[in-house]
């Protein structure tokens, strides 16, 4: 009996059909490909997800990074080659909290009185270098900088000064501050030493630098 030729149902039994057709296939394939795509991606965002309870702590992170960092964009040439106008960096607002600034520290302050009173906002913010602390003396001469009368070897700074400052002595609760482009900089060297309590953070990475930058 020819409906009971294996030949006869082979030709009539759906999946085998399927298969036989290239273009089915090439469905299938895909469709399989595509499950496996969806799984490893499925794998990877699951892994990676961070959850709820996750984005509950990056969310706290985010908080506390808020009230003791912030990034901040560079608008002069004072603190070149170290900074450049036009660099994002990141500044901390901690750890003077615990020390007091040490020489080198490069701090972001507000402007003091003396700057105030020509036209500077209190909430303009600085960024200098500190070179000098409480109790020092402070004088430039001959294109150096001496600090108890011993020149300092900066190999940080754009060029050596051309002015001359007779010697200051640093107050009690003040710093000296000064840009690394010392010819390029409105600094202590100009209006004064520098109230630690107009110190609002302290200098910590550069983040972001324009792409033509040297």
């Amino acid at each position: 009996m020819r409906f009971l030729n294996p030949s006869s149902l082979r030709r009539w039994m759906p999946c085998h059909e399927s298969l036989a057709c290239p273009s089915i296939r090439k469905i299938v394939a895909a469709a399989l490909e595509r499950r496996c795509v969806e799984g490893i991606l499925g794998g990877f965002v699951a892994s990676w997800w961070p959850g709820l309870d996750g984005m509950k702590r990056l969310l706290a992170l985010f908080l506390i990074w808020s009230l003791f960092a912030e990034v901040l964009f560079i608008q002069s040439s004072s603190m070149f080659p170290t900074l450049h106008a036009g660099d994002r960096i990141v500044s901390e607002k901690v750890s003077y909290y615990f020390r007091n600034p040490a020489i080198n520290d490069i701090i972001l302050f507000t402007p003091p009185k003396s700057l105030q009173e020509i036209g500077f906002k209190n909430e303009d913010v600085f960024i200098k270098r500190v070179v000098a602390k409480a109790g020092d003396s402070v004088e430039v001469h001959h294109g150096y900088l001496f600090i108890n009368g011993i020149a300092q070897k900066e190999d940080f700074i754009a060029e050596r000064p051309i002015y001359r400052l007779k010697e200051i002595c640093v107050p009690t609760g003040h710093v000296f501050v000064m840009g690394d482009n010392r010819n390029n900089s409105c600094d202590s060297h100009i209006w004064g030493p520098l109230p630690i309590t107009n110190i609002v953070g302290r200098y910590v990475m550069c983040c972001s630098r324009r792409l033509h930058d040297p």
